[in-house]
């Protein structure tokens, strides 16, 4: 299927934070299986990765990419880096990643970035997951102090990386801080020269309901533009992520309403058309 036509609207439906919970595992495999989650990328150092990287083996048609993780945002659940505990600015004062992505970038080094990064990926295509993609948790990857490491591993791994045209409308800017945009820019021509997409826009769950589930997603399709936008999507079956995450009703909320058929309808009604990156990652190889 081309994605070039014009007035289509193609939307990645990717399920973001594999691996943080069993409860994310399964909603993804049931709703990639439903035809519903067309793409998915995995924590790697999270604890639940071992499952992820199990059921991936088990279902190479899965399109999961690494959720490049700089940082363990929930308490009291953490996580630490592959790389170990050392003097080089990943880690807080009790050897876990930092909660946020301000200190990631006010204290990680850069050569320490790049190292844990590469371990990232080496760990997951080791597990034998067929990584199709790259994209990073919470944006911190994408943060100008990083943002030329993430680029250059796209090209070193020949794998597509999530880029969208205006870096100022990435749904985590209310809590990265004060960016620039020319070190993105920056990276995002080189990505594109080498054919990597760029996504129109990028959009993530609806984390605020005041007037219902329905609304808020009939909102959130509306704002697709033509061309292929990137839905960043945290469906969670429930069980455990109740356990540490204080918005678990959203995530198991989104997981409902997208596997009982509402979330397709309003997407048929706005003329939504869901892709998977697997043919990303075949065009990028076929323009080498």
């Amino acid at each position: 299927m081309s994605h070039d036509l014009p007035h289509s609207r193609f939307v990645v439906i990717h399920e973001d934070d594999l691996g943080m919970s069993h409860g994310a595992n399964q909603a993804f495999v049931e709703l990639a299986e439903a035809r519903i989650a067309t793409s998915g990328s995995v924590m790697v150092p999270c604890p639940w990765f071992p499952e992820l990287a199990q059921l991936a083996r088990e279902r190479p048609q899965l399109d999961i990419g690494v959720h490049l993780t700089l940082n363990s945002d929930a308490r009291p659940y953490r996580w630490r880096p592959l790389t170990g505990v050392r003097d080089n600015g990943l880690t807080d004062p009790d050897g876990y990643f930092w909660t946020d992505v301000p200190n990631v970038r006010r204290h990680a080094q850069p050569d320490a970035v790049e190292t844990e990064l590469r371990l990232q990926i080496e760990t997951a295509l080791a597990a034998g997951i067929g990584v199709t993609h790259l994209d990073c948790h919470m944006g911190t990857a994408m943060m100008p102090e990083f943002v030329a490491i993430y680029e250059r591993l796209g090209a070193d791994y020949r794998l597509p990386l999530l880029l969208m045209d205006d870096y100022r409308t990435f749904s985590v800017m209310d809590y990265v801080g004060p960016v620039t945009t020319a070190e993105y820019n920056a990276a995002r021509d080189r990505a594109a020269a080498r054919g990597n997409p760029v996504v129109a826009l990028q959009l993530e769950t609806a984390w605020d309901w005041p007037d219902g589930i329905e609304t808020a997603y009939r909102n959130l399709f509306a704002r697709v533009p033509p061309g292929v936008s990137w839905l960043a999507l945290h469906f969670t079956a429930p069980g455990d992520v109740e356990l540490f995450d204080t918005e678990a009703v959203i995530r198991t909320g989104e997981y409902a309403f997208f596997r009982d058929g509402r979330a397709k309808a309003l997407m048929d009604e706005f003329g939504l058309v869901p892709i998977g990156l697997k043919d990303w990652q075949a065009r990028l190889l076929a323009t080498e």
